[in-house]
């Protein structure tokens, strides 16, 4: 992947050095009620095609391994090398899982593989979203949904100097403009909400618990 755009390959070093770090387990605990609210919107079962479109150590796939059976898969993809093999080595017992090193919107799929799509804290990071969403569509079977996750959003003023804490590009969209890029590409939206933290024992509530995040489900058209 040696012709990534300039802001893509920014975001590879990060989730390289974080992997490094032991930071992607991190990711898991801190990201999972999001991520489950997301995935549990997708209504995967037995037999079901999911994908995670940068999906950090693999914790969503080793979540819906079981659900989708071994006539199912889970398939991640990482643009992070170090990530992709972090995922490789926890997800190596669960034989309906595969990861890929690839930039999405690249990708060695046909269309319409997938029932359900997931993306956690990635989409903001693409240089071209609405190709990315477009891509997105193309992908999922009729009826299929896909769920994205974001804490970077215009609600969230907590967030809006990430860009310059980790030096890359990121798009800042409001709510209502993450809902029309999402029927722009062809996908209904089906779902928008705030998802809010549980508060553990004795903290203090930050954004997380007041803001929550951003959890906005399409759905392409039967």
């Amino acid at each position: 992947m040696s012709d990534l755009h300039p802001s893509t390959a920014r975001v590879r070093d990060i989730f390289d050095d974080w992997a490094r770090r032991g930071r992607a387990e991190g990711m898991e605990t801190g990201h999972g009620p999001s991520a489950r609210a997301g995935i549990e919107h997708l209504d995967l079962g037995e037999g079901s095609h999911y994908l995670d479109i940068g999906c950090g150590n693999g914790y969503t796939l080793r979540w819906v391994s079981a659900g989708v059976g071994a006539d199912g898969r889970a398939v991640g993809i990482d643009v992070a090398p170090a990530m992709v093999e972090r995922a490789r080595a926890l997800s190596s017992a669960f034989e309906n899982v595969e990861v890929l090193l690839t930039a999405f919107p690249a990708h060695p799929f046909e269309a319409g593989t997938f029932d359900g799509i997931f993306s956690m804290e990635v989409l903001y990071y693409l240089p071209d979203l609405p190709g990315a969403l477009a891509e997105i569509r193309q992908l999922l079977k009729p009826g299929g949904r896909f769920a994205c996750v974001v804490d970077y959003y215009a609600e969230n003023p907590e967030s809006h100097d990430w860009p310059e804490q980790l030096g890359c590009d990121m798009a800042l969209l409001s709510e209502a403009e993450w809902g029309a890029a999402f029927e722009a590409a062809g996908l209904e939206v089906v779902a928008q909400e705030r998802v809010r933290y549980p508060l553990a024992e004795g903290a203090e509530p930050g954004w997380k618990q007041t803001i929550g995040s951003l959890l906005t489900v399409g759905q392409r058209p039967s």
